[in-house]
């Protein structure tokens, strides 16, 4: 363990164990085997001259001796950041920095926002992997001799689905491995490199066996893929606007399924060769991440995890604004780390995967975590992106106008995910998804028994299901799609995170898989009425799930998540069933009676002098952390 706690920090290794240190911050910290405590900041338990003596000796110790005076003011923020304007010893161009970052929320230097896109651009990869066979599969099955019915439809569905069977059974379990070996960069560059050259063969696939092992190739690029890009992002980005930032994640996830659907339309009219240049063209945004990766920072935390620590600053420095600010960060990250190391100094990649299963914190941040990914698939949404042409084709549309619809599908995900940029931090991301899974099942619903129409006109009997397809996508783009990403790249401790991430991604692709695999057979045995019914009643189910497991994260450090997770789940679903639910209801019934009434009066009549109702009384806070003596299991 390092210097920095190693005077003070008395550890028991007991699970209901407290302890504190007295004379100083009343913080009581509790562990829990192998890093699963709830680690409160641990600077508030040491006195001032502690906590800068104790950062300067870390600069000294580890090559960063002409930053330790650095260290010290910034550990003294650290200690407590959201009265810095106290700390006397900053110097007026740290205080500033401060003030402004605080104030600027969007504020941040040009490498941060370049690290950032370019992750996001690699999400397109899996966005235009969907497409491009959402669109050849009105012609490839033809060209491969596998159209008919029956064991044809599995092998269709099979090479639909074999990307993300193999991408959550293969590619999310090496990640580990590459990331220890290779650093984030370099992993992201392997798998960029894989889904490269995999799209491109498949275009020139003489055969269905060639297609499917070419993709089963493929999808392993893209598990691993999948679980390292969204923790590079989050241990790059600000807790303030981590949300946001990496929810560019599902933002050219969207932004690739559009630029797949139109790839697909430019290229309708080159005859027999359309589907393998739909399949092909997916290499170009893993192309632009290959080449672009190289010229980002390798992530601080990983350096930090690897004894690189002079490096780790350096990164720092080059994604945050002004030098306090990237030293704040850092050491506040590096002592959390500290306290994770000190219960994980033995550990292997078989233990780390085993403590996601049963230690109570991890474990809890696993049901989170698995839950928003497997909802993902649960809502249905991969119905519509990986047949979307099929079912219009299916329902009186030539292919020409399933292609443009499915194009209207693509550009609507695009365009109603932005807004959720600036949600997701404020909202958060429980509520965004508590909201839109009951209105996803009523549309998907709608959608479904819209099918059963087949008198009237063409725009009567098909305008309707694309409708209610376009409104069950609207509210997924707000609340489910960006969040499941999201939230799983940021729930897991460091020491345990590309484990937590993998097992996350492994559920969310291997159902993924499974739903691509039985949907063309689903449509014929349950009809497409059937098979929408079938997945808006998962809605409902996805949304219990939500409301049982999964714990708001919104605007936390990825250390201060440790905290939200330390409460036991009949604690937690507790207070949301005593408290929340009673104020959501008298919240609803007074905004219907009181509020909307007087926006009406004020905003349509405009009746400007009306008094503006008294704000209702907010749900008492719930206390994440919990007191350490209710910490259970």
């Amino acid at each position: 363990m390092s210097k920095v706690l190693k005077d003070e920090a008395h550890i028991e290794r007991d699970e209901h164990t407290r302890y504190s240190d007295e004379g100083h911050d009343d913080t009581t910290v509790s562990k829990l085997p192998n890093g699963a405590g709830n680690i409160q900041n641990p600077l508030r338990r040491f006195g001032k001259e502690k906590v800068i003596s104790d950062a300067q000796r870390f600069a000294n110790e580890n090559g960063m001796a002409e930053h330790a005076d650095l260290f010290g003011r910034a550990a003294l923020v650290a200690r407590d950041t959201n009265n810095f304007e106290m700390v006397e010893e900053l110097l007026p161009d740290e205080r500033e920095a401060l003030i402004y970052e605080r104030d600027h929320k969007w504020h941040g230097p040009p490498m941060l926002w370049y690290s950032i896109t370019l992750c996001a651009v690699g999400a397109a990869t899996q966005g235009w992997d969907q497409t491009g066979s959402n669109g050849a599969n009105l012609s490839f099955p033809t060209a491969l001799g596998i159209n008919g019915v029956g064991r044809d439809e599995w092998l269709v569905g099979l090479i639909n689905s074999i990307i993300f069977l193999s991408a959550g059974l293969i590619g999310a379990f090496i990640v580990d491995p590459l990331n220890h070996y290779l650093g984030r960069r370099g992993e992201i560059f392997l798998t960029a490199a894989c889904l490269t050259a995999t799209p491109i063969a498949s275009g020139f696939a003489k055969s269905w066996e060639a297609l499917l092992a070419i993709r089963f190739v493929m999808g392993i690029g893209i598990g691993a893929k999948n679980a390292t890009v969204p923790i590079f992002s989050a241990e790059l980005a600000p807790a303030r606007i981590r949300g946001a930032l990496v929810m560019f994640w599902q933002l050219w996830v969207v932004a690739g399924i559009f630029l797949g659907f139109c790839a697909n339309v430019i290229v309708k009219d080159t005859g027999d060769i359309a589907w393998r240049l739909q399949l092909g063209s997916a290499f170009i945004p893993a192309f632009i991440l290959m080449l672009g990766i190289w010229f980002t920072p390798e992530s601080p935390r990983w350096l930090m995890k690897h004894g690189k620590y002079a490096q780790a600053f350096v990164s720092f420095s080059k994604i945050r604004a002004h030098p306090i600010i990237a030293a704040r960060d850092y050491y506040y990250s590096y002592v959390i780390y500290e306290e994770e190391l000190a219960l994980t100094h033995d550990s292997n990649y078989f233990s780390r995967m085993k403590d996601i299963f049963v230690i109570p914190r991890i474990r809890r941040a696993n049901y989170g975590a698995s839950t928003v990914m497997l909802a993902q698939q649960m809502c249905g949404i991969n119905i519509i992106s990986f047949y979307s042409s099929s079912i219009f084709v299916n329902v009186g549309y030539s292919d020409v106008q399933a292609l443009y619809a499915s194009l209207g599908y693509g550009a609507i995900q695009v365009i109603f995910t932005i807004p959720t940029l600036f949600m997701i931090d404020t909202v958060g991301r429980r509520r965004l998804c508590l909201i839109t899974f009951p209105l996803m099942c009523l549309f998907l619903l709608a959608a479904g028994l819209s099918l059963l129409k087949t008198d009237g006109s063409p725009a009567a009997r098909l305008g309707p299901v694309v409708l209610f397809v376009y409104l069950f996508t609207i509210m997924y783009s707000l609340g489910e799609g960006p969040v499941a990403f999201q939230y799983s790249a940021e729930v897991f401790p460091t020491i345990q995170r590309e484990q937590g991430m993998a097992w996350a991604v492994c559920i969310n692709n291997t159902f993924a898989g499974i739903l691509g695999l039985t949907f063309p057979r689903m449509q014929t045995v349950m009809t497409p009425t059937g098979a929408f019914g079938f997945y808006a009643g998962l809605n409902l189910i996805a949304w219990a799930m939500v409301f049982f497991f999964v714990r708001e994260t919104k605007q936390l450090t990825l250390e201060e998540i440790d905290q939200v997770f330390t409460m036991s789940t009949p604690q937690f679903v507790s207070h949301e069933i005593k408290h929340k639910v009673p104020a959501f209801w008298k919240r609803t019934i007074y905004n219907a009676k009181v509020m909307i009434p007087y926006a009406i009066k004020r905003n349509v009549f405009f009746q400007r002098s009306t008094p503006r109702p008294e704000t209702i009384q907010a749900p008492p806070i719930l206390n994440q952390a919990g007191p350490t003596s209710d910490i259970k299991a």
